[in-house]
């Protein structure tokens, strides 16, 4: 008789509500703009103060006044950009200025200093000018009060300098989620390691980490729990008191030393324990001390591809980024595929324009093991149950992974 799973097929609709629904945002922190890079803005911000805060120079040249129809001025002075002088522009005269400097009193105008020629301690003026040329008024760029960023903004360089721009050292940022990274497997050794006859290097730890931090996640690689009920629940429980979230991979099929999910049911609740979807089939979702646990399967692929389909979503909502979906795009095979005919299957891909046209080419062999199948690959080809074979020129859903032509 075959062994039946006491675990239900779930969804992937289903497996993703229900993760999301156990995973609510974290606390507001403030950090310095230096730490801020790529962290979710957990408040609109508003500027203190306008941009500029005076009336500045746009262009090198001389302050004057607009009316005043003199060719030849007296030059005043200078006004260098950071320093506020008594210098006071009157009719027949200029004040030599800066690009950002301060406006002296009584001009109106900057004539830019191509326009100009210097003659001893007066300079000719060779074209009129009218009020307000070459001169940044108050608040020209940002108003006092105006909403600058919006919650929910991804802090960028852009808009980080944004901040800084305004007056504002530090930034309202939902704090970063915590995951401990456990791998399980009496076949496991660490990369460098002399491997014995039955053993492999574990990879998934340093894939995983890699991709928690590149989900804004700290990862925390706390290593490798072998076969045993006695070291997995000693790792995990170890795991659970000292991070916000649990990661792990291998131990959740059918096989006889596959323990996480009755030690996950002992501990806590599972939530599901099966999901219809290749690669990923056996991936678990669990609570412990009301605390997340992902178990994904041992294969790399298969790990890395459930990742991406749950657990990023999941560590992005918990730093109160809600714009988490990746962008799905209509493209066309530029070959014939086969694929699963019962379960929504993801391929990896490469997707790229010609002739004006979005065209997917599978990245080769697409085994749950086969690491090279996501090296250079953009997009997940999401391909749902139905026929097993699909001719070039298909048009199917990819899943972009980054954009197009980064």
């Amino acid at each position: 008789m075959p062994v039946e799973s006491p675990y239900p097929l779930v969804s992937i609709e289903h497996a993703l509500h229900s993760i999301l629904a156990h995973c609510p945002q974290f606390a507001v922190t403030r950090i310095s703009l230096s730490e801020s890079q790529n962290r979710v803005l957990a408040e609109d911000v508003l500027a203190p103060a306008p941009v500029p805060p005076f009336p500045a120079a746009a262009k090198d040249g001389y302050a004057v006044i607009a009316a005043d129809r003199s060719r030849l001025r007296t030059v005043l002075g200078e006004q260098t950009a950071g320093q506020i002088g008594n210098l006071m522009v009157v009719p027949g005269s200029a004040v030599q200025i800066m690009t950002g400097a301060a406006i002296p009193a009584g001009a109106d105008a900057v004539i830019m200093v191509e326009y100009t020629t210097q003659q001893g301690d007066s300079v000719e003026i060779e074209t009129d000018v009218t009020v307000g040329d070459d001169i940044r008024p108050v608040g020209q760029d940002i108003e006092a009060g105006q909403k600058v960023l919006d919650k929910g903004a991804i802090l960028g360089a852009a808009e980080i300098g944004l901040l800084a721009a305004v007056g504002l050292p530090t930034a309202p940022v939902f704090r970063q989620p915590r995951v401990a990274i456990l791998s399980t497997g009496d076949e496991l050794r660490d990369p460098g390691d002399e491997l014995a006859p039955g053993q492999i290097y574990d990879s998934n730890r340093f894939s995983l980490a890699a991709a928690v931090t590149q989900a804004g996640g700290v990862a925390h690689p706390i290593g490798i729990a072998l076969d045993s009920p006695e070291s997995l629940k000693q790792a995990l429980e170890h795991a659970i008191d000292t991070h916000d979230a649990v990661l792990t991979s291998g131990g959740v099929s059918m096989g006889k030393l596959d323990l996480l999910k009755p030690l996950l049911e002992a501990e806590g609740t599972v939530h599901f324990g099966r999901v219809i979807m290749k690669p990923g089939k056996p991936v678990t979702f669990a609570t412990v001390q009301g605390k997340p646990i992902f178990s994904l399967p041992g294969f790399p692929v298969s790990a890395l591809v459930s990742f991406e389909l749950f657990v990023r979503p999941a560590l992005r909502q918990m730093q109160g980024d809600f714009a988490w979906q990746r962008p799905r795009l209509q493209v066309a095979l530029a070959h014939a595929i086969s694929h699963d005919a019962h379960r929504t299957e993801y391929q990896r891909a490469m997707v790229y324009v010609k002739n004006g046209k979005f065209l997917a080419r599978i990245t080769g062999f697409q085994g749950s093991g086969r690491l090279l199948s996501l090296v250079g690959a953009n997009a997940l080809l999401e391909l749902p149950p139905g026929e097993g074979q699909l001719p070039a020129g298909a048009q199917v859903t990819a899943l972009l992974l980054q954009a197009l032509g980064a």
